[in-house]
C-alpha cells in the first residue's frame, strides 16, 4: 500500500508585544534625524498597523520550542513519538550547530534532527522534506519547528534617502513560533508539491555574515523594486503547474501565501486571478513573519473554521534568493483535538524533561485571531516606543506582486 504524508497538527506562539507603525517611525526619526520620514510611511506603503514583537530574552529557539510542546499537547503525544525534527526559519540562534539542536535539548526531543533553510521558504521547504522522508518510509512522523525574530533586523541607523529605501521592509519584520506535525498517512494529505527558483534575483535582499563577508554592507538590505522584479515569472510557472495538476486556485477552499505586505497579497491574488479575501489577512496586523507566514495562516483558518476535514488548500511561498514553491494539500482531522488552537496555558522548555515537481503517487465571518480573542489570547501589551521590544509582564497564551513594498 502506498504511504503518504498529511499535515497532522499546526501550533503557533505569539508573544505579547505590540509595536505599532507610529511607534516604529518615531523610534526611526530618533535614530536618523537627518532623514525625513513621511508620516504614515509604513501604512501607506505596507499596510502595516501594528508587528508583534517578542521579549528581549526570547531566542528563536524559545519560540519554536513553546509551539513545538503546543504542538505536542494537541496531539496527545510525547517527544519520543517523534522521529524526526526539522528547524526551519530565517532567524537563528547560531550558526554552529544547527539550531534544531537546541529546540530539541529545549523539548526534551531525542531524535534526529537538522535545520532547514531557504528565506522566507523554509518552512515551505522542510514541508517538502518531510513529505518525501515520509513517502520513503524513512521517517513515519516529523516535526518541523520555526522561530522568528525579524523584529531585531530593525535598521534604526540610516544616513540618506537611498539608506531609508532600502531599511523601510527590515522595519516590518514580526516575532512568532510556529510548529507542523507531519504523519504516515494511507490517504495523501500532502498531494503535491513544486519549486521555482531565479537565482539571478539574489542581490535583492541580503544579510551579510559580517565573520565570513567583512566588508560588506551590515544589516538587513532589501531593494523591494528588484526583489519584486526577481519573482516575475515565478507566479506564471505557478498558475502553469496548478493547471498540470488540474487544480483551479478557484475552486480551493484556501489559499496561503507569503505576506511581505497587504498590497503584495491583493497584487498576488489578482494575477492568480482569486479574490483577495481567499487568503487569511495576517500583515497588518503581525508583521512579516518570515517563514512562520505559511503556519500562522492554516492556525487562524482552523481557529476560523475556514480549514475543515476535506478542504483542498494551496500553500504559495516566496523568499529572497528568488525561489517560489507550491504545495497542495488535502486537510484532515488534526491529531485529535479538530479546533483546539488557544489552550488555557503555554508549556515553557522547563515543562518537561529534557524548478523540481513531483505530485504523489495515486494511491463565516472572520474575527482577526491576532487581535482581541484570536489565536494571540488578548491584545498584547505595546511595547515601548524606546525600542522593539521589552521585557514581558505578562503573558499571552499562544494560539492556534508589485507594490512599493516587498521581503
Amino acid at each position: 500500500m502506498s504511504v503518504h504524508s498529511r499535515i497532522a497538527q499546526v501550533a503557533v506562539h505569539l508573544p505579547p508585544g505590540r509595536q505599532t507603525a507610529q511607534a516604529i517611525e518615531d523610534r526611526l526619526r530618533r535614530h536618523s534625524p537627518g532623514v525625513r520620514v513621511p508620516a504614515r510611511l509604513l501604512t501607506r506603503l505596507y499596510g502595516l498597523q501594528e508587528r508583534i514583537v517578542a521579549d528581549d530574552g526570547d531566542l528563536p529557539s524559545d519560540l519554536a520550542s513553546r509551539a513545538v510542546l503546543q504542538a505536542l499537547r494537541q496531539a496527545e503525544l510525547e517527544p519520543g513519538d517523534i522521529d524526526l525534527l526539522l528547524f526551519a526559519a530565517v532567524s537563528a540562534d547560531v550558526q554552529e550547530p544547527a539550531n534544531a539542536h537546541i529546540v530539541a535539548s529545549k523539548t526534551g526531543l531525542t531524535c534526529p534532527v537538522f535545520d532547514v533553510s531557504n528565506a522566507c521558504n523554509s518552512v515551505l521547504n522542510a514541508l517538502e522534506v518531510a513529505d518525501a522522508f515520509i513517502r520513503c518510509g524513512a521517517y513515519g512522523r516529523v516535526l518541523v519547528a520555526c522561530g522568528e525574530t525579524l523584529s531585531r533586523l530593525s535598521r534604526w541607523t540610516l544616513t540618506g534617502p537611498d539608506e531609508l529605501r532600502t531599511a523601510l521592509a527590515s522595519l516590518t519584520g514580526g516575532d512568532m513560533g510556529a510548529a507542523l506535525l507531519i504523519e504516515a498517512s494511507p490517504e495523501p494529505g500532502i498531494i503535491a508539491t513544486t519549486s521555482m527558483a531565479n537565482s539571478a534575483g539574489w542581490p535583492a535582499a541580503t544579510l551579510f555574515n559580517p565573520y565570513h563577508a567583512p566588508g560588506l554592507p551590515k544589516g538587513l538590505h532589501i531593494d523591494s523594486d528588484r526583489l519584486l522584479a526577481s519573482f516575475l515569472g515565478l507566479d506564471t510557472q505557478a498558475k502553469q503547474w496548478l493547471k498540470s495538476q488540474h487544480s483551479d486556485p478557484n475552486t480551493l477552499g484556501l489559499l496561503c501565501v507569503h505576506q511581505p505586505s497587504v498590497p503584495f497579497v491583493h497584487e498576488f491574488c489578482a494575477r492568480l486571478g482569486v479574490p483577495s479575501d481567499t487568503v487569511v489577512p495576517t500583515f497588518h496586523r503581525t508583521g512579516n513573519m518570515g517563514a512562520a507566514t505559511l503556519p500562522l495562516q492554516l492556525a487562524l483558518a482552523t481557529e476560523q473554521g475556514r480549514l475543515r476535514p476535506g478542504t483542498n488548500a494551496a500553500l504559495f511561498g516566496l523568499a529572497s534568493g528568488a525561489s517560489a514553491g507550491v504545495i497542495l494539500i488535502n486537510w484532515t482531522t488534526p491529531r485529535p483535538h479538530p479546533h483546539q488552537t488557544t489552550p488555557t496555558r503555554h508549556a515553557t522548555p522547563a515543562d518537561t524533561n529534557g524548478g523540481n515537481s513531483r505530485a504523489n503517487r495515486p494511491n463565516g465571518a472572520e474575527q482577526h485571531p491576532c487581535g482581541e480573542g484570536g489565536a494571540g489570547g488578548r491584545r498584547g501589551r505595546q511595547v515601548p516606543d524606546t525600542g522593539p521590544s521589552a521585557p514581558s509582564r505578562t503573558r499571552t497564551a499562544p494560539g492556534a506582486g508589485p507594490s512599493e513594498a516587498g521581503r
